[in-house]
């Protein structure tokens, strides 16, 4: 199998970084033309660029509208495409200036959350003044994140733009939080690597040719899918100063092993997915202010950046790296992937010491992570397949909040762990015997990854599950086949102390909906057992059906069908409603289960209309 590591260096000279005029002009008058700033911005611009051609590698110059009416920015992109091959792009992020202030009347500055009337003007102004100045309309664009109707618009009116940066990985409430919740970019939920948006979502890839947008998405930054995850994603990522903020850096040695492992481990995910591996950076010259940011030095700042693109620059001299302008990769993406090819990643603990594993999974109807420190148990869902219709900015029903909802996420609605009443969100087994019950949440393992054809296959190493009297090893094989919108589980009991015992296995899944730790309004969904219904009331019922076949959910505001069924003819099926303090649902399916003996279910996604 060919082997390929694509990057995307991308660059911006954004006049008025977003952090500099607060710390240039300390002391003074707000002034988003002084002249300091706007000298100190280009210089670290064309500092950025000497660095990476330095290093034999290409860039991909996101103009952003402020630098249009700079004369020397505009200069040094031509200068820097007609000698290196860098490619001109327009960004929308860096629109605050004069001009921009004066005719708009805000210092609103993210182009999603405008409203929609706002984002065509300020698309047909920025678009228009690029033309002016270059004589040609850019192919590659991007912000922090672009809402479908905004990339719709584009596309229609722009029609030669084909790559776009479109969403931050995971830039959600854990974000929000580490800024004093000041920091207003809520769009959890999207994939972590490119992808090719649906007409409906940004988020939800496209399933056919009918659902695409027209264009190749990219992640803001390539991030640690781990510890971005589990803690605030700004301080993990390939963009160099992320991991200086992270005070992931030897103070003494001014030495930052983990960049190189971050960037060693996006490099191994093609061996999940058919040799094909993508890393990005993505910095704007705020981040190198002369003044130090993140209680760094300038000159660590500076060294951080230099040693980043001599990684890279070092790669690509050993033939382990292809280094592409935006709009290179959007023809590559399109010839290399299909639409129903999934992203995968078996992702490992490289900065805390642990053994930690987690699985991602990402295709055109949900994204989903396995976590191996909870028994395989699935920890984060998002049903795609729904293509939810989620219009963002002024006079939308959603400001700024434009995350893909979830049906579980253990950080948001608990997951296991809970305190002392109530469920969090989660899918995993339980195992009893005699009274005694074990969850395999409490099963630390590990997996591999296995493709079998048109299947993903993660497959975990056995737990030995002890009772009083027995016992039981079991394995569990988690599988993903490609168009089929659901997700396969087989327990296999491998051996027993008691060949002649036999254990309950208890498949089930916690779910409910939303994008914040804050519980939505349950009232609506509809929880079926077979032909048994619970119209939900917070009222605490349940119900079962002997040898049932389907436990389903089915949440309109959310416009999703979620169900877990099973190839077992004796499974007692069954629904559960939660209630005001625990604000869940559970489906879930309970039979008995012998040595040698699989059990298999499925977590299947559908549209609910």
């Amino acid at each position: 199998m060919k082997k390929e590591f694509i990057v995307n260096i991308i660059h911006r000279p954004e006049m008025v970084p977003e952090y500099a005029e607060k710390v240039t002009g300390q002391g003074k008058k707000e002034d988003i033309g002084r002249k300091a700033l706007l000298t100190e911005s280009l210089d670290i611009f064309k500092f950025q660029q000497e660095t990476a051609h330095k290093n034999g590698l290409k860039v991909t110059i996101q103009m952003t509208y402020a630098s249009l009416f700079n004369e020397e920015a505009v200069k040094i992109a031509k200068e820097d495409h007609e000698k290196y091959g860098d490619e001109i792009a327009l960004s929308l992020l860096g629109l605050p200036c004069k001009e921009f202030r004066e005719k708009y009347k805000t210092k609103d500055f993210c182009i999603w959350m405008f409203s929609m009337e706002d984002k065509k003007a300020i698309v047909n102004d920025v678009f228009e003044k690029f033309h002016e100045i270059f004589g040609f309309y850019p192919e590659s664009t991007g912000s922090y994140y672009m809402d479908a109707d905004l990339t719709n618009y584009i596309k229609e009116k722009y029609p030669m733009v084909k790559c776009a940066v479109a969403t931050c990985w995971e830039e959600g409430p854990k974000a929000y939080h580490t800024c004093n919740n000041s920091w207003y970019t809520l769009f959890d939920g999207g994939p972590w690597n490119p992808w090719i948006p649906s007409k409906a979502n940004t988020h939800a890839p496209a399933v056919d040719k009918e659902e695409d947008s027209g264009i190749v998405a990219i992640p803001h930054l390539s991030r640690d899918l781990l510890a971005c995850y589990d803690g605030n994603g700004s301080n993990f990522g390939t963009h160099p100063q992320n991991v200086l903020r992270g005070m992931i850096y030897d103070s003494k040695t001014w030495e930052y092993p983990y960049l190189y492992n971050l960037i060693d481990q996006y490099r191994h995910l093609e061996k999940y997915n058919n040799g094909y591996a993508y890393n990005m950076m993505f910095v704007g010259p705020g981040w190198l202010n002369k003044m130090g940011r993140w209680e760094a030095p300038y000159e660590l700042l500076a060294k951080s950046y230099e040693d980043g693109m001599a990684y890279y620059g070092e790669l690509k001299k050993e033939g382990k790296l292809i280094d592409m302008t935006m709009g290179e990769f959007a023809d590559y993406y399109r010839e290399k992937k299909s639409y129903t090819e999934p992203e995968c990643a078996l992702w490992r603990d490289i900065l805390y010491g642990s053994d930690k594993q987690i699985f991602w999974y990402c295709d055109p109807y949900m994204r989903a992570q396995v976590n191996m420190d909870q028994g395989g148990a699935i920890v984060d869902l998002r049903p795609y397949v729904s293509k939810l219709k989620w219009e963002v900015g002024i006079g939308t029903k959603h400001v700024q909040d434009a995350s893909y909802p979830f049906i579980i996420q253990e950080k948001y609605r608990a997951g296991y762990f809970t305190h002392y009443a109530g469920e969090g969100t989660i899918r995993s087994a339980k195992i009893s015997y005699n009274g005694e019950e074990v969850d395999l949440c409490l099963c630390r393992t590990k997996a591999v990854f296995e493709q079998d054809g048109d299947t993903r296959k993660l497959i975990l190493d056995p737990v030995d599950i002890e009772f009083y009297d027995l016992t039981v090893t079991l394995q569990t094989v988690i599988s993903f086949k490609e168009g089929a919108s659901n997700i396969r589980i087989d327990r296999k009991i491998l051996k027993m102390s008691n060949p002649d015992a036999k254990v309950n296995i208890n498949e089930y899944m916690v779910g409910c909906y939303g994008t914040t730790e804050y519980p939505e309004d349950m009232t609506g969904i509809l929880l079926k057992s077979d032909d048994k219904e619970i119209n939900y009331e917070y009222k605490c019922r349940e119900a079962h059906t002997e040898g049932g076949k389907e436990a389903v959910a089915v949440i309109p505001a959310i416009d999703t069908k979620v169900s877990l069924t099973t190839d077992s003819k004796s499974a007692d099926v069954y629904v559960k409603e939660g209630y005001a303090f625990s604000p869940m649902f559970t489906l879930g399916c309970s039979t008995n289960v012998g040595e040698k003996e699989v059990l298999t279910t499925w977590l299947n996604l559908e549209k609910a209309n």
